[in-house]
């Protein structure tokens, strides 16, 4: 056994029997997200490489210690990518810490989430058993898709040592457009061109004192893009010069999020038809309307959730600058309550894992 997993394995073996705590935790990048962490630190960090890469085949099989930057620049120069735009939120991201929170960018909307480029996994369970569900091909699956599962459970149920995941050939082609747009417009123009044969991948909408502007992305075969930019209008972008703008909105460092202050950040995840939501200022929105991020005061976040409810959505508490005592998470109803008990279970029997970290056990 690698030595690095070895360690691992005693490491969880250790805490297992004597129902030590664990924190699982690779860079630290998006410690904000999620329920705060408890326990014993139990690092990532040696869990470093890629170990197979084959770019004909489209797939990838990388350590999940390994720089989230490392893993795009590998992909990059044989002009692949992560086609779901995966935020680092820190120079030093991981590939696990990228899969556990399952957290997607920009173009989510239109290329899938972080779970549906998922083909296998290695993971430690809580019995400190190296287990592999999955594999390198999109038929692997039977039965219960574990690999997909641990996406997004934030190291709950185990630690993910190597993941193999499916890229994606950068798209041959991409514009941007620019639209003065009232949000309502801007929903309702979006709603209108989903339904249309277009190569739509991104789009953005922000209001700036007042002035509503939409952008969106398109990406894809250079006929396809240059016939959607004459259809469309609007005023098209410079590439070069907007790159960086998608960036730092995947990153959440555009303006409006810096501005945000002591006011906590949400994020209203709803369907992308819901008209224009009663909430405390203009959001920002994305993904085609489907995911819309608002600033609210401290105490502002129970109405956000029933809001995002009432149009078959639900909100999660983002980033706060303060302790708060309303749960990250949408609670869940008692179904689902009953299936995450079972999952936590089964893999984490003694419940050592980033103990509260997904749902408060407070």
């Amino acid at each position: 056994m690698d030595p690095a997993v070895a360690a691992l394995v005693e490491r969880i073996r250790c805490a297992s029997e004597s129902g030590t705590p664990l924190r699982i935790r690779g860079a630290g990048t998006k410690d904000f997200y999620g329920e705060p962490p408890r326990g014993e630190a139990l690092d990532t960090g040696a869990l470093t490489g890629i170990t197979s890469y084959e770019p004909s085949e489209l797939v990838v099989t990388v350590r999940a210690g390994t720089p989230l930057a490392e893993l795009e620049a590998l992909l990059a120069s044989r002009g692949q990518c992560l086609p779901f735009e995966p935020p680092h939120f820190g120079a030093v991201a991981t590939v696990g810490g990228m899969v556990a929170c399952g957290l997607s960018g920009p173009a989510r909307a239109s290329v899938g989430a972080v779970r549906d480029y998922v083909l296998g996994m290695t993971m430690l369970n809580g019995r400190a058993e190296l287990l592999t569900f999955g594999g390198q091909v999109m038929k692997n699956v039977a039965g219960y898709d574990v690999s997909r599962l641990v996406a997004g459970s934030l190291g709950t149920l185990g630690l993910i040592v190597e993941v193999s995941l499916k890229v994606l050939p950068m798209a041959p082609a991409q514009a941007t457009l620019k639209f003065a747009m009232s949000q309502a417009e801007a929903l309702r123009q979006l709603n209108l061109w989903g339904g249309q044969p277009l190569p739509l991948n991104a789009s953005c909408w922000v209001e700036d004192a007042g002035v509503g502007t939409l952008y969106l992305r398109l990406r894809g075969a250079v006929a396809a893009v240059e016939a959607a930019c004459r259809k469309l209008g609007g005023e098209r972008q410079d590439n070069a010069a907007v790159a960086p703008d998608w960036t730092l909105c995947r990153e959440q460092q555009l303006p409006w999020f810096l501005e945000r202050g002591e006011r906590e950040l949400w994020r209203l995840s709803v369907p992308q038809t819901a008209p224009v939501l009663d909430l405390p200022e203009p959001p920002l929105i994305e993904w085609h309307g489907a995911q819309r991020w608002v600033r609210v005061a401290p105490g502002g976040g129970e109405r956000l959730r029933q809001v995002a409810q009432a149009c078959g959505g639900h909100a999660t508490l983002f980033r706060t600058a303060a302790p708060t005592g309303l749960a990250r998470f949408s609670p869940q109803s008692a179904v689902l309550q009953r299936i995450q008990r079972e999952l936590k279970r089964q893999f984490d029997p003694a419940g050592i894992f980033n103990p509260g970290r997904l749902f408060s056990d407070h």
